[in-house]
């Protein structure tokens, strides 16, 4: 004679990519996506730290490597790579910058350049309060 084995759960659908339904088991359906993008200089810190940590640990020889296998030119690397060069408080700042709802993003790389430059974190703390204060002021 064969048993009957019933198994319970609770199950959720959302919504995906082009309308699709995706099942979702458990007690909680997902947390809702947050709205908005993850503005293009966070990204590139955040890939400026890893690129690093690459190199730290011997994933890739140095930054010329790196550059290959991005299919960026070396200049364009070297671009990224010199973000490392702010002050961690600052590194931190951008990492949590604000998702961006709609429009352009509020501070670009191109604005941190002269930051980067400065070797003072005083100085570099100073023109960044000015970047990310004129920032707040456009959005």
């Amino acid at each position: 004679m064969s048993q009957t084995i019933k198994f319970q759960t609770k199950v959720h659908f959302r919504l995906g990519r082009n309308g699709r339904k995706h099942l979702e088991t458990g007690d909680k359906p997902a947390p809702p996506a947050q709205r908005g993008r993850v503005p293009r200089v966070a990204r590139l810190m955040a890939l400026a730290i890893r690129f690093d940590r690459l190199i730290r640990d011997g994933a890739v020889t140095d930054q010329a490597e790196l550059a290959r296998l991005g299919h960026v030119t070396r200049a364009r690397l070297t671009q990224i790579m010199n973000l490392l060069h702010l002050a961690p408080d600052i590194q931190e700042a951008i990492l949590y910058l604000p998702r961006v709802e709609s429009g352009r993003d509020p501070i670009h790389e191109r604005q941190l350049r002269p930051i980067a430059a400065e070797a003072d974190w005083r100085k570099q703390r100073r023109m960044w309060k000015n970047v990310a204060s004129c920032a707040t002021d456009t959005s």
